[in-house]
């Protein structure tokens, strides 16, 4: 047979890949299935996850390879489904991990092994990178496994059969037999028992969805192990975070919720707090425990996301970070909620590190999406925010800034229409201020330097050109000053429509501390304005008395800003604007 991909209806086998991120992967699994491809008729799908790398442009290089965009990230099962539905008249479906590869022969043995009597499923033998033998076969969850496992964890490796779920015996990883399950990184399939069985459970998203269909596979025939067939699994190709590990271990629970009465479910949520407990001393682990223990946190977990079913001029990404934010958050999202309730933007609260209200308060809101990390890092919120989002262009918009939703669609709109970062412009909210603040900030407001960045505004977008120039957010303080000075003054622009407001420090102590932060976190970065320009322009400002006071006080504060920023005392949030 001469090499090359057929056609659904005259394939003996037809390849599903579900991707995500894949492109740095996927052209290798894709090579190993054009190999094989010599000895069995392949028909292979990628059906892809709304991936924003070159996964598109890497299977464009593989002529016959149908690429099904899923519509949005809809989850493994949700796009194993679509690509199932791609089969045609292939008698057997093949279900891959995009970071996998193919050895020879696999394909062929496994096939081979599907055809024998009774037989509805088969799965590969596993093997990392170095050529080990992964310990993939599991057994079905119960709860004296799950008691001990959460004793013992990764210890004692060679226990009893009926203390583990994951098979570690050597001789089972060495000769064809029936199993219970495996992970799902390849396994192939009986198309007439994959339509018997029914799709792939959509609820779990990701993780257990295997655990499940295998489940139904059990009972309508046997699925069989072929150490023959070797796929070398690299790992890792959905990614890790906190957010992923959080979901794994509720969708353990979800499975056993769904298929055993309430007492047993009940046990075995127990297990598994108990498990977590006994390594809470790990941050990871105390978070997944929080989790577990709040069902309300489930609602924010990884889940399925799919585009509007028309593209909406203002459809984006808004990212808040947010750390114990809960008495200014409110405000921020009242005006986001409507356009995160009819997809028109996905909203996504990056809570980092909180102890107040915070995450509770955001979930509260009809259509936002919650993330939390531990650790108190805006940017790593943000970076943990960018791993979820499914829309571009994205606005970054600091917790206790409220925006109006035309501001936000006409922001995200500029930059779709070409410029690669936009903000709205602003005004500083100086009713509650003590005087000399106020007139700080009337004479910063006749510097036209301090308008012209993106900076300032605590909001700004990138589109999808521009966040590739910036990659992943640095661990600075002044995130916006290092965005700004990524782009010249045509890439960038203050887009004409509603201004969103700032609220300034009341007190000159307060002042003083927040322009003492932010001269320390510009520090870290390249300037981007030239203070004695600005000065210069603050001098030819002044037209009278009442200006050249502002002038004045804004030069006393300023400099007092500059004395107390040598001193370097850690990072001061100003809580009297919070008020």
């Amino acid at each position: 047979m001469s090499p090359g991909f057929a056609s659904a209806d005259h394939a003996d086998v037809t390849a599903v890949v579900v991707t995500y991120q894949s492109g740095a992967g996927v052209g290798d699994l894709l090579e190993s299935l054009h190999r094989e491809s010599r000895f069995v008729a392949l028909h292979v799908v990628v059906v892809d996850n709304d991936s924003t790398d070159d996964t598109a442009a890497v299977v464009a290089t593989f002529p016959g390879v149908e690429f099904v965009p899923a519509g949005g990230n809809t989850g493994y099962a949700a796009a194993v489904n679509l690509g199932t539905a791609r089969a045609g008249a292939s008698p057997a479906v093949l279900v891959l991990n995009p970071d996998a590869v193919v050895a020879p022969g696999c394909v062929g043995a496994l096939l081979a092994a599907l055809r024998e009597p009774g037989v509805v499923a088969v799965v590969p033998s596993l093997t990392d990178a170095t050529g080990a033998v992964s310990h993939s076969l599991r057994r079905e969850p119960r709860l004296v496994a799950t008691a001990v496992d959460a004793a013992v964890g990764h210890y004692l490796p060679h226990r009893p059969r009926w203390s583990s779920e994951t098979v570690r015996d050597p001789l089972a990883y060495s000769i064809s037999h029936d199993i219970e399950w495996a992970t799902g990184a390849a396994v192939m399939i009986d198309a007439g028992v994959a339509r018997a069985a029914g799709p792939w459970d959509e609820n779990f998203f990701l993780y257990s969805e295997e655990t499940d269909y295998f489940r139904r596979l059990r009972r309508l025939g046997r699925i069989r192990f072929v150490p023959e067939a070797v796929v070398t699994h690299l790992g890792a190709g959905s990614g890790t975070s906190q957010p992923l590990q959080d979901l794994l271990t509720v969708n353990k629970i979800r499975y056993a919720e769904k298929h055993h009465g309430r007492l047993w479910a009940t046990v075995f949520r127990g297990l598994i707090v108990t498990a977590e407990l006994a390594r809470s001393s790990a941050p990871h682990h105390r978070a997944t425990l929080r989790v577990v223990l709040d069902r309300s946190r489930w609602r924010g977990l990884p889940r399925a996301r799919r585009r509007p079913p028309t593209a909406d001029a203002g459809s984006g990404t808004v990212v808040i970070p947010a750390h114990d934010e809960a008495a200014v958050l409110a405000a921020t999202l009242a005006p986001l909620s409507r356009l995160a309730r009819t997809g028109t933007v996905e909203v996504i609260v990056a809570c980092n590190g909180c102890t107040d209200g915070t995450a509770d308060l955001a979930r509260s809101v009809p259509g936002i999406t919650v993330l939390e990390t531990d650790a108190a890092s805006k940017t790593d919120a943000m970076n943990a925010a960018d791993a979820t989002a499914m829309f571009w262009p994205r606005l970054y918009l600091d917790a206790d800034i409220v925006v109006t939703p035309r501001a936000v669609l006409d922001v995200l709109a500029a930059v779709r229409g070409g410029v690669l970062a936009a903000r709205p412009p602003f005004v500083y909210d100086t009713r509650h201020a003590s005087l000399p603040v106020r007139r700080f900030y009337a004479a910063r407001s006749r510097v036209p330097e301090f308008s012209r960045h993106l900076w300032g505004a605590g909001c700004y977008a990138l589109g999808e050109t521009g966040h590739r120039r910036l990659g992943r957010f640095p661990d600075v303080v002044a995130d916006d000053v290092v965005v700004d000075g990524l782009f010249t003054a045509g890439e960038k622009t203050v887009v004409d429509t509603d201004p969103v407001v700032v609220a300034v420090p009341r007190t000159v102590r307060a002042l003083v501390a927040v322009l003492s932060r932010s001269l320390r976190g510009n520090a870290a970065v390249p300037r981007t304005t030239d203070a004695r320009s600005s000065l210069s322009t603050l001098a030819r400002s002044v037209r009278g008395p009442v200006s050249a006071l502002d002038a004045a006080v804004y030069v006393a504060i300023a400099t007092a800003g500059r004395v107390a920023a040598r001193r370097d005392r850690g990072w001061v949030r100003d809580e009297t604007s919070r008020g």
